[in-house]
Order: C-alpha cells, then structure tokens, then sequence
C-alpha cells in the first residue's frame, strides 16, 4: 500500500519520458518525475521515496524529505494566507495548508508556528493543524522511568519547557533539571522521570548517569567553596585519592569536572581546582 505523507519503499515498475512510476506489493502505483530519478536507476530496483500530492491533487514520489511528515509536529513558516487559510513551508515544492478552522488564531505571513502534520482522509491531501491539544494525550504514555524520548520544545514557562514526547504526549522540563541552553523550536533528547496520573510525562535531560555526575558536580563544587575557593585536587589526581575525598570513580569524577568547567564554573590547572 502507497502511504501518502509517509516514506514508501517503492519498486521501479516501469520507465516514461518524464519520469518513472513506481509500484507497491498490490501493483498501485505513483509517479516520480524526471528530476527525483537518479542516475542509474532502472525497472525493478527498489526506492526509497516520500509520497505527497501535487498541485493538482495526483500522489507523486520524490526523494526529496520533507520537514515533517503524517503524524509529526514541527515548527514551519508562513509562505502565503489566501482565502482559505495558511500556507507552509515544508521543504516541497506544493506548501502545506493549515485550514482557517485549523488555527488557534490567525496565522501571519512569515510567522513560524507549531504544527500538526497529518492526512485529511477526504480529500487524501496532506495538511497541517495549529490545534495541537486535538492531537496529543489522546493514548495513555506507556513509558518506564530512564526510557530515552525525543522532545520537540514548544514553550518556555516559568517553571521550565513545555515539551512534545514522541509526537504523541505532552511533557515538560523543569529548570532544575536542565543543564545545558536549550531553545524552543529544538529538538532534544530526554529521559523520562515520571509519568503523571494525567498522561502528561515530567522529563530530564540526564540519564541515571548523567545525574549522578551533575550531583557530584554539586558536591565538588560545594568542597572547593568550603576550601575558600581553591582545592588542591584536578582531573590528574589518583583514582584513590578521588575516592577518599568523593567516593567516586576517576571517569565520573572527570565528567563532573568537564560539566564544572564547560559551565564556566570552576578553572583547572594540573594540581587545582578554583572557583572561576
């Protein structure tokens, strides 16, 4: 079956002048046009393809790939508003069409909006949604704590980032558990903490072990500043020594530092720790 709006993995049924069509296991079959076929490419290869309709509505094949794809959120920009709606860029030549009734207010040209990518089954086109609540928490999270998620950051707030899980649930990221910049717009990687009675899932950008190096990293800086700002220890001291002071391994010592320092935190010389 021909998916349109996803990737197809397609064989070269036959060869035209202006392009090639390819065909599906049940032999339906969709054009790619000349300037997608590369060298090379011949009857019975099999293609890896993104599947959309043109301007005229007919399903076409492309190589190309498309910012977002069905059942993906993303942030695109506004080409052109018309009478009947908004139109994206998402890296195809067609503009993806958000529907005035599709908008939580009205979209601006040259605005970039979060948006919902999906297949309208009635007129088989691919369109976009700015009403994201309608698409999202709609199944219940089955994640366990540690699971690793990707996050598309939505908004920041002021406890932390607003964030969409997996294309499919509400989350957020509380400052206390970012330590690095992170921008809305991004796409970030995530690790799950705990997922709420609601459906909406508490999120931190560090893995078990990544927390327990970001608290080390407290505690090293704690001891420096109970030193009077200077300890006589550095990333060159003796895995025994590191243990006594800190009962910890030299690796995750070393990673405390490199976040200390990376941070602007402290200043390394070959026998010291400083507050920076």
């Amino acid at each position: 079956m021909i998916e349109i709006g996803k990737d197809n993995r397609l064989k070269v049924a036959r060869e035209v002048e202006f392009g090639v069509y390819l065909a599906d296991d049940e032999g339906n079959e969709v054009l790619m046009p000349a300037r997608y076929v590369e060298d090379g490419v011949r009857v019975g290869d099999m293609v890896d393809v993104f599947v959309y309709t043109d301007s005229e509505d007919r399903p076409v094949a492309t190589t190309n790939v498309p910012y977002a794809k069905v059942g993906e959120f993303a942030f695109l920009q506004v080409t052109a508003v018309n009478r009947i709606g908004a139109f994206l860029d998402w890296g195809l030549p067609k503009d993806l069409l958000v529907p005035f009734s599709e908008q939580n207010a009205k979209m601006m040209q040259g605005g970039i909006y979060p948006v919902y990518v999906y297949l309208d089954h009635e007129s088989r086109r691919v369109v976009a949604s700015a009403r994201l609540e309608k698409h999202l928490g709609n199944v219940y999270p089955d994640y366990q704590p540690g699971r690793e998620v990707e996050c598309l950051v939505i908004q920041h707030t002021p406890i932390g980032y607003k964030v969409i899980v997996d294309n499919l649930h509400w989350g957020m990221l509380y400052h206390n558990e970012i330590f690095t910049s992170i921008e809305v717009e991004e796409t970030v990687h995530a690790y799950v903490k705990n997922v709420r009675p609601d459906g909406k899932i508490d999120l931190t950008l560090s893995s078990s072990t990544g927390r327990r190096v970001h608290s080390l990293a407290d505690r090293i800086l704690e001891r420096v500043k109970a030193a009077g700002g200077t300890l006589a220890m550095s990333d060159k001291s003796s895995p025994e020594e590191i243990k006594a002071e800190f009962h910890c391994s030299k690796k995750d010592f070393k990673k405390a530092l490199g976040t200390l320092y990376k941070t602007r935190q402290i200043l390394l010389t070959a026998t010291t720790i400083t507050l920076a």
